[in-house]
């Protein structure tokens, strides 16, 4: 039975008819966004998530998704009410630490009031049970996201926002959490997540397949694939699990997935330890998406990648999933560094040395479009300032500091943040720190936040 629904308030409304039911209360309602600088009503205020726990079951044929979502939370507020991001489908309840509780939804909001005021530091479980078909988002690139069909089933990707088509949660960056998946489908399908496989059962004919991610993730980092896959299981030289999921018809181009031991091990000499406890990738070809994702674990490829692709996502793992930007400004953190190992690869496999490309790319008049630490709007957080010319940066500090140094430094700032968010300001901070002689103003002023193109180095 579905829960009355209150009426169209906001929350700091349903925070003032607690005070009302109950003659004064402590708390207040967290904020609806974190106000983020592209996507200010992405996140929400006044709490932590450490764990999603989240029971799937998807039927392809009506594209009906149904679903249970455990959220194991910590307060970081005395707190009256709480959001949820939520987009689209139908929430039949929602429970704090077991008793049913009133909500409310406007837009992506899910609103909550817990029966009690939660105190500052309380751990509290909140439990969403909703269904529906998901929605497919269009982001302001013009990209899609979100649930995404494909001939045999679905692809969730959730960068930036999509993971809210979904599943409910705080669905920014800065506030990463460990995930328990499992998702029932049709007997015949398999579903695919991040992390390492937790069981498998077949019941009637349906299977649930469970995967467990015990390290950190941001929500935007989260998938579930279902299809028929071309599964295959191996390990690195130093006993990593590699899984890649491939759609038969892209398999006969997905040879380049045999080389991940190699790339991971060639990341490993230059970044540092491999984050995670698993690796691999998942290879589909959902409709209308052109793009790879870093989704944590295993990447996922529309078709199969090249080598120099594979490298770029791969690298994500380190730059982006492990040290994750604490908000989207911050998005060059993410891509500059992919895009540098890019030519760090090339130049260490007999391809463009990475001064070449920086001295071809430095001739293109698109990266000069605007600062790669400023984009103009969330339009142009994929565009190629963000990567070139972020790359470009990296490179400007290498020329500065030396071969030596500057891969020390790129380990470092990867075991700096392991598992955490950076933003900009720490990453200056951390360079100018570990180089302590140098004087990077030039860099920072002109090849980071400034306008236009800078002299020829």
């Amino acid at each position: 039975m579905r829960t009355p629904r209150l009426l169209p308030v906001t929350a700091a409304a349903v925070a003032a008819a607690v005070l009302t039911a109950c003659g004064g209360v402590h708390g207040r309602p967290g904020g609806s966004g974190v106000r983020d600088p592209y996507f200010p009503k992405a996140g929400n205020g006044g709490y932590d998530v450490s764990h999603y726990d989240l029971v799937l079951a998807y039927e392809p044929d009506r594209q009906r998704l149904t679903g249970t979502a455990k959220i194991t939370a910590r307060a970081t507020q005395d707190l009256s009410a709480f959001d949820l991001d939520l987009k689209g489908l139908d929430v039949a309840s929602v429970a704090v630490d077991g008793r049913d509780v009133r909500f409310h939804r406007a837009g992506q909001e899910l609103t909550v009031r817990p029966a009690e005021d939660l105190d500052d530091g309380d751990r509290f479980e909140v439990t969403v049970r909703y269904s529906g078909v998901p929605e497919t988002i269009t982001d302001p690139d013009g990209s899609r996201e979100g649930w995404l069909r494909t001939a045999d089933g679905a692809l969730a990707l959730g960068q930036p926002v999509g993971s809210m088509a979904w599943f409910p949660g705080n669905h920014h960056p800065s506030d990463k959490a460990t995930y328990e998946v499992a998702v029932t489908v049709p007997k015949g399908l398999r579903a695919v997540s991040n992390g390492e496989p937790a069981g498998e059962r077949t019941v009637n004919d349906r299977t649930t397949y469970t995967w467990r991610t015990e390290e950190p993730m941001a929500s935007y980092l989260a998938t579930v694939a279902v299809g028929t896959w071309r599964v295959s299981r191996s390990r690195t030289g130093d006993g990593l699990p590699v899984y890649t999921a491939v759609d038969p018809e892209q398999a006969a181009g997905a040879g380049v997935l045999k080389r991940i031991p190699e790339v991971v091990e060639w990341g490993e000499g230059l970044f540092g330890p491999y984050p995670f406890s698993s690796v691999g990738a998942i290879v589909d070809r959902p409709a209308d998406v052109d793009y790879a994702l870093e989704t944590q674990n295993r990447p996922v490829f529309p078709g199969a990648p090249d080598i120099v692709l594979l490298v770029h996502e791969l690298a994500h793992q380190w730059y982006g999933d492990s040290v994750t930007p604490k908000t989207w400004r911050d998005m060059w953190l993410n891509e500059g560094f992919a895009t540098y190992a890019e030519w760090l690869w090339q130049e260490d496999h007999g391809g463009d040395t990475a001064q070449e490309i920086f001295e071809t790319t430095y001739a293109e008049d698109v990266v000069w479009a605007f600062p790669p630490a400023d984009p103009p709007d969330a339009a142009h957080l994929t565009a190629a300032p963000v990567y070139q010319r972020g790359a470009m940066v990296l490179h400007r500090i290498r020329q500065l500091v030396g071969d030596t140094a500057f891969r020390s430094l790129l380990r470092g700032w990867a075991a700096a943040h392991r598992h955490g968010n950076a933003d900009t300001d720490d990453f200056v901070a951390y360079v100018e720190r570990s180089a302590p002689d140098e004087d990077f103003t030039g860099v920072w002023e002109d090849w980071l936040r400034g306008d236009g193109k800078p002299a020829r180095p």
